[in-house]
């Protein structure tokens, strides 16, 4: 990322990398099936050294989708599956300690 800080699930700061203006930013998530979900952008985090982002999906339920982060070139970026079964573990756990700690 830039100098500019990095959101946080639950929430951002004035100097984060959205910009501060806490107006949602939204991205289509386009599955292998040919299903399309909007998708607000929650906040991005650091576990390990790795990025990730949480995002909302807008189908009236309660998930949270979580998926590897990699920036890509200015204002663009590429979601990474978390193919691991460990590591996806030990990244909920961090997103979830992370929002309880935003509570």
């Amino acid at each position: 990322m830039s100098e500019k800080e990095k959101c946080t699930p639950g929430g951002c700061s004035d100097d984060c990398c959205c910009g501060g203006d806490n107006d949602a930013d939204f991205i289509t998530l386009e599955f292998d099936d040919g299903v399309a979900v909007e998708c607000e952008i929650m906040g991005l985090f650091d576990y390990e050294g790795k990025e990730y982002i949480a995002l909302i999906p807008d189908d009236g339920s309660d998930d949270v989708y979580i998926y590897g982060y990699k920036e890509t070139g200015e204002d663009e970026f590429e979601l990474v599956d978390i193919e691991d079964d460990a590591e996806f573990e030990k990244v909920v756990a961090e997103f979830d300690k992370l929002t309880a700690e935003e509570a």
